[in-house]
């Protein structure tokens, strides 16, 4: 019989005739769930949880775990088909006075940078590789802008999918005299999900320090991350698409970079850097290391009916104007009048690594189509400055720009952000 892994619970599953894999307690051989077997009795006892007898739970702990067990029951949003016309008509008219003294049309400024030119012209790209394509040369064009694309730095890549937009922030930066080292030059990409057919792959030589992390954007402290801590480069946060919730905690993550305490780290198993380097990963950081400072940041923002009001960054924001968390929910539902029906055929399956808006909730007989899109883009804005006012709580300037044309993808807003005293170098 195999021995327990080391720091693993030592209890031995006999139905999976294997030793238990849980995380055993510090100086403990047993996990949380079979700590009665320790010859001290564990501690305190265990007893079924009420909410779930598949686990057990402290009997001391019981109120504080009955807060965040995932079996609680959560509130659920709101459903725009759930309410009368009345409620609907008192929703439209909040929004409109939230939106008194905000800018409401955006600018439009369409980028491009040449080292995607190329590729750009290239026959062999489709036309959903195009559409790709264009939006990524647009958003490394107001990076450059913004004096956010050179070297070094470390870009952090949030949302990074395939890892497309850190290959072409490489690209652009790629030089002569550059090609055998990138000291001066880090990528970070940062995905939950396990992905195929990854662009970072072809950068792992010895002269491009990329690094990609298997890891849930919420669960990631940058002070943690060995990478970040080694020279310390500024930092520029960017996104394509960041989905939603994904992009308020992007900015935390940014933002926020002061360590987890030991009772809110996530646990280890949950953190797979993909292309481990010697001390890499999380967790292995020196003690009081951290990050260098944050340049700026360039975030493609999408749906909108997926953000939550738990993760919201601009919270007081909304309070600040007499909303709260089911205002909000409500808003994240209209978010999807603006794209709702209005995506063409070839659109809905263009590849784009988000999902699409709900389109169940209709308010016929109330609104136009015209009128629900209007009041659609006044929800995605709104809630984008909110965001806006969480940047400038922090000491940054930040704008909303359609940074590529709709029949590009209807998402089409970039969020960008630049200190308001720029970082002396």
């Amino acid at each position: 019989m195999a021995a327990p892994e080391p720091s693993r619970c030592c209890f031995f599953v006999q139905k999976k005739k294997r030793f238990c894999k849980m995380v055993a307690g510090k100086g403990r051989k047993y996990c949380g769930e079979h700590a009665t077997m320790e010859e001290d009795g564990g501690g305190s006892r265990r007893i079924v949880c009420p909410l779930d007898p598949k686990h057990t739970v402290s009997e001391d702990k019981l109120q504080k775990h009955l807060k965040k067990c995932n079996s609680r029951e959560k509130a659920k949003p709101v459903s725009l088909s759930e309410l009368s016309r009345t409620e609907l008509e008192t929703l439209v008219d909040k929004l409109k006075t939230a939106f008194k003294g905000l800018q409401c049309d955006l600018e439009d400024s369409v980028q491009s940078h040449p080292a995607l030119h190329d590729e750009l012209h290239n026959p062999k790209n489709g036309d959903s590789a195009h559409k790709h394509l264009k939006q990524q040369s647009s958003i490394l064009g107001h990076m450059e802008e913004l004096g956010l694309l050179g070297r070094g730095r470390c870009f952090v890549e949030f949302g990074a999918g395939r890892g497309k937009l850190s290959h072409w922030i490489h690209e652009a930066l790629k030089t002569c005299e550059h090609l055998k080292t990138c000291e001066d030059l880090q990528l970070l990409l940062v995905e939950r999900c396990s992905t195929r057919f990854k662009v970072d792959g072809k950068h792992q030589d010895a002269g491009v320090q990329f690094e990609r992390l298997q890891v849930d954007i919420q669960h990631l402290d940058l002070s943690k991350v060995p990478l970040l801590c080694e020279k310390k480069l500024p930092l520029v946060g960017v996104g394509k698409h960041l989905c939603g919730a994904a992009t308020d905690l992007a900015l935390r993550c940014l933002l926020e970079t002061a360590g987890q305490s030991e009772e809110e780290e996530p646990p280890h198993k949950r953190l797979r850097p993909s292309e481990p380097r010697s001390g890499g990963g999380l967790g292995s950081a020196p003690t009081g290391c951290g990050p260098g400072p944050v340049l700026g940041l360039t975030v493609a923002l999408c749906c909108h009916h997926r953000c939550d009001w738990r993760h919201y960054v601009g919270q007081q924001f909304f309070l600040q104007r007499g909303l709260g968390a089911r205002e909000f929910s409500a808003f994240c539902r209209m978010s999807s009048w603006a794209t709702c029906g209005l995506r063409p055929t070839n659109q809905r399956g263009d590849g784009e690594e988000h999902e699409p808006a709900e389109e169940t909730d209709a308010v016929n007989g109330f609104l136009s189509a015209s009128e629900r899109e209007q009041l659609g883009r006044l929800c995605k804005q709104l809630i984008d400055h909110g965001r806006c006012h969480f940047l400038q709580m922090k000491g940054f300037s930040s704008k909303l720009t359609r940074y590529i044309s709709s029949d590009i993808t209807l998402e089409n807003v970039l969020l960008t952000a630049v200190p308001l005293t720029p970082h002396s170098s």
